[in-house]
Formats: structure tokens, C-alpha cells, sequence
């Protein structure tokens, strides 16, 4: 289920939970997956690097869900 938040009512903290707990559920895991500290008030997440082949998973999962 996606649901719509208003810009700024949602923490990054929240955000990266939120997305943690979704792509778990898909099977994928995001090592570097965070909060950007070093900017706090931008409220910014950091989703960092990962292998090709998680990479590849992600935008399966995104594709079966935009159908």
C-alpha cells in the first residue's frame, strides 16, 4: 500500500523504517540504508550502494508494483 505524505510531515527516520520494512518483506536489504546526518534539517535518506544484482531485484519489485 502506498500512501501519500505532504512534504515535510514525514521524518527521515520514519521514512528509512518504513522502507526497510518494505523491501524486507520483498527480500532485498539496502546495507547503507539511513538517515543523511550530516544535513539533518534537508530531512534527507540515504539509500548508498549496493551490489548490481540487488539493484536489478529493486527495480523488479518496483516494476510488479506499478502494474
Amino acid at each position: 500500500m502506498v500512501t501519500a505524505h505532504e512534504p515535510g510531515t514525514t521524518t527521515a527516520a520514519g521514512a528509512v523504517e518504513a522502507l526497510r520494512e518494505a523491501l524486507m518483506a520483498a527480500g532485498i536489504v539496502l546495507p547503507s540504508l539511513g538517515t543523511e546526518i550530516a544535513s539533518p534539517a534537508l530531512n534527507l535518506v540515504t539509500l548508498g550502494r549496493v551490489r548490481a544484482d540487488v539493484a536489478l531485484r529493486l527495480a523488479e519489485v518496483v516494476r510488479r508494483g506499478c502494474s
